[in-house]
């Protein structure tokens, strides 16, 4: 049963990385909003992250490329205002810590201002420098190997990595220097169940599997994948567990208000707000008839209005 986030304790970095070896997985969803943060956090999520994924799965672009880092501190701070316990983990966009460890330290502050916890970097031993960098800032750094998708370029497209043997070896030793560097976790996106055991038994800190196998130290879906949010987009890749389907529910939502709406039935009466009995003889003033409004006695001053359109 999920705890409350008013009820645990906030989850921090050495929280994540104490987990090693306990045989509690670490439970990670993809979110990039307020709504998605709130249902996360009482569900008892351990860490959200805000994906540079929001490219594709919130903005319509094609790839997460697109993404800067103004949108990232965007979509952190809109997590972060939830205050949830779960650790928020800021992901740093594509260009964001590639060109020096200035804008690196720079950047992953600005998530941190946004109310990230912690931040998360792709690649391996080459993104070292922008590691340290952020470390040596004092701001825990996640990392990101397999299939890294700010270099779908170079990879050839979204293709499964370290099928063979030099490019698992490239994998495990990637995420060795990694978590000697001083990262607190590492996602394994997209690599064979064997690649993925491999790295989680060389390495001191928790593995987070996305399309990994079940040999991690924990799992991560995205929040639109795993409840079916994703309409209009087929089922997505082989490793995504559907647990709803809420985004054929909310179609047919929609299409049944359309229906009401164009039937004339929506709004009913108990949907309207009813002015007091003597408006109606106002009404005459203008040439209409009382019958084309609704009227009652249940007017009252000061009826709180809801939220706006």
């Amino acid at each position: 049963m999920a705890e409350s986030s008013a009820s645990r304790a906030a989850v921090t970095a050495p929280a994540i990385v104490a987990r090693k070896g306990t045989g509690r997985p670490v439970v990670m969803v993809t979110a990039y909003d307020a709504p998605s943060a709130r249902a996360c956090d009482a569900a008892g999520v351990d860490v959200i992250l805000v994906g540079d994924s929001v490219a594709n799965v919130v903005l319509g672009y094609e790839d997460t490329l697109q993404v800067t880092i103004d949108d990232m501190a965007h979509h952190v701070g809109a997590v972060a205002r939830t205050r949830p316990a779960a650790l928020v983990v800021g992901d740093l966009p594509w260009m964001s810590y590639h060109v020096s460890t200035a804008d690196t330290v720079h950047n992953a502050a600005r998530l941190v201002r946004a109310g990230a916890g912690a931040v998360k970097l792709e690649g391996g031993r080459k993104r070292l420098d922008a590691v340290r960098a952020i470390l040596d800032a004092e701001i825990p750094v996640m990392g990101h190997l397999g299939l890294t998708p700010q270099s779908v370029h170079a990879l050839g497209g979204f293709r499964v990595q370290g099928k063979e043997l030099d490019d698992a070896r490239r994998i495990v030793d990637d995420a060795v220097a990694l978590a000697e560097a001083g990262c607190f976790a590492v996602v394994l996106e997209c690599v064979p169940d064997a690649v993925a055991r491999l790295v989680t038994d060389s390495i001191d800190v928790p593995t987070l599997g996305i399309g990994a196998g079940r040999h991690c130290d924990g799992q991560v879906l995205v929040f639109h994948d795993l409840l079916g949010l994703d309409v209009g987009q087929g089922r997505g890749p082989k490793f995504v567990r559907r647990y709803a389907d809420l985004g054929a529910d909310a179609r047919n939502a929609l299409v049944r208000f359309a229906d009401d709406v164009r039937a004339g039935t929506f709004p009913s009466s108990d949907e309207t707000y009813h002015a007091a009995d003597g408006v109606s003889e106002l009404l005459g003033v203008y040439g209409r008839s009382a019958s084309d409004t609704d009227t009652g006695a249940d007017a009252v001053d000061g009826v709180e209005a809801g939220r706006p359109a």
